[in-house]
This record gives C-alpha cells, structure tokens and sequence, in this order.
C-alpha cells in the first residue's frame, strides 16, 4: 500500500501546499472532503487566527488535515504546543531544521514530514527522525533554494540515497504531472499554484485571472544571490526586481493587498511554473477528479506501452 495513504488515511495522495495566509479552513477542508489532505498555514504569523482555522476544520470535515509549521518564523512553542493538544495528527514543517520538535510531535501521535529543496536536506531531515520528506523542486512557487534543481532529479537522488516516503512539490497541476512524480520514485503530489486558482481559494479574482493568463514562461526566480529567493509570476513589479537583481523580505510587506485587494504589483504574486498549464478556475472537486482520472488513463497506457 502507498506509505503516504498509511501514514494519513487519505483517499488519494495529493496535498494542497501551505500558502500563507491562503491555507485556511475554506480552502484545506474542501481539498480533505475531496479525498486530498488539507493543509492549514502558519507561516502568516496570525497565531490566534490561525489557531482558530485549525479548531474549525472539525466542523467543516470529518476526513484528514495537517498543520504546516514554518521552523524558523515561530516565535514560540505555542502552535506546537497547540497541535499536539487539539489532536492534530499530520504536521509538515518546513523553513528550518525539524530536530528541535519532531520528537515532541511524534511522541504526540503525530506524523511529521519536512519539506527539503536539495539531497543535503533530505539527508538531514532523515536524520532528524522524520516520517516522510515533501520534495521541493525549482519549479514550484514561493520561497526557494537558490541552487535550481529540477523536480524529478530531485526526487531521483533523493530515491537512491532515504527509504522514506516522498511527496513531490513543484509544477504540478494533473494526472500527467503526478505520473511523471510517481514514476521517478514519488507517493504523492503537493499542488500549491493550481490550489490558488480554485473555486474555493479566498485571493482576489485578479490573482487567479493573472495565474489563468500567464504563458508557460509567466514567472521569474528572484533574488537568486540574496534572500529571500521567490518564484513569482511576472508583473511590473517583479520584473522591476528581476532587472535589479535585489529585494529584501519588505518587498513582501503588502502581499495581503495583492491576495485579497488584487493590487497584482503590491507585492509578488508566489507562483509556481505551472501557471501556463493552468487554463480556468475549478471546484477543488473537479481538480481532485479530473488530476486522479488522468493519472489512472496515463498509467493504462503506460502499461500497454513496453518496448
């Protein structure tokens, strides 16, 4: 059986990314009453908000969830803490290094996996004791690793070297891309970009029409020999800073008014490459199918396919 689909009791192995400020209730219990795992942010810093989003879901599913929780922004123990007493039983974390809580987490009964950009975090996070790795290649959107390596190489190395479940996170957003995951050594699928142009996504209809607009080329890596480097897509704003060659975490101040103003050059618009394959705004039902029939034709015909 998947490792992933023991470890959760989903239905199917895709995880909705945790998009700050975007991962909430609405978002996370309609991808867990798909089949999915939701995912509920932290990474906004809105502790008590967020907090009340996670006590929510009990009332808007009965299926899985997990909480993401960004290692180096939490200025405490308190949402740990608050996982581990409200019976949360999937963490992801990422931004960090998972030693300091992962015994905590799962001595609680909770099953953590750590999101890794390279094979040196991988190794790391092995180390540290985690269930299962998300894999994060260079082409998905938000915060990345400076050193672009490519999903399904990614995966590959990460294959030869741990025994662990992995999810694959970056470009995908269909049953061809989690084919392709699967093949190279994946369990499951992370869609963070194709999430954010949901029916349910609560950003502005500017952010999901620019995602729907955007060519196969309609992002940018930003920032690549400073901090923070984001992948974003291509505006007046991020093509501003793509000229200079530098930005600082103020550039992201006013992201809010970009998610939920739709002022597209407030801030930049976190996308992952696979915004030109992204081509109308569906029911994260309809996304969850549709992803899962493609998968199951690809794998048909695959398998009638040797040579």
């Amino acid at each position: 059986m998947n490792k992933f689909l023991e470890h959760t009791g989903v239905k199917y192995p895709i995880i909705q990314a945790p998009m700050g400020w975007i991962a909430r209730s609405r978002l996370a219990s309609a991808v867990s009453n798909a089949g999915g795992l939701g995912i509920i942010e932290t990474s906004s810093g809105e502790v008590e908000n967020c907090k009340k989003e996670i006590a929510m879901m009990s009332s808007l599913t009965d299926k899985p969830f997990g909480v993401n929780l960004p290692l180096l922004f939490l200025k405490d123990d308190s949402m740990v803490n608050f996982c581990v007493k409200h019976g949360v039983k999937f963490v992801t974390t990422s931004a960090g290094d998972p030693t300091k809580y992962v015994n905590v987490l799962k001595d609680a009964g909770i099953v953590v996996y750590h999101a890794v950009p390279s094979l040196e975090g991988a190794l790391k996070a092995y180390k540290a004791g985690v269930d299962g790795l998300i894999v994060e290649g260079t082409e998905g959107g938000g915060f990345k690793s400076p050193i672009e390596v490519g999903l399904t190489v990614l995966i590959q190395a990460i294959k030869k070297e741990i025994d662990l479940p992995l999810i694959a996170a970056g470009g995908i957003v269909d049953g061809i891309g989690m084919a392709s995951a699967i093949a190279a050594g994946a369990d499951g699928i992370q869609m963070g970009t194709r999430f954010v142009s949901s029916l349910e996504s609560p950003v502005h209809t500017n952010f999901k029409d620019s995602i729907i607009n955007a060519p196969i080329d309609g992002t940018l890596i930003l920032n690549k020999k400073s901090k923070p480097v984001v992948r974003a897509l291509k505006t007046d704003l991020t093509k501003k800073i793509d000229e200079e060659g530098v930005m600082d975490m103020s550039a992201l101040m006013n992201i809010k008014s970009l998610y939920f103003d739709g002022d597209m050059n407030a801030a930049p618009a976190l996308s992952g490459q696979s915004v030109g394959l992204i081509k109308e705004v569906k029911p994260v039902q309809d996304i969850i199918e549709s992803t899962i029939g493609e998968y199951n034709e690809v794998c048909k015909r695959l398998s009638n396919s040797k040579f």
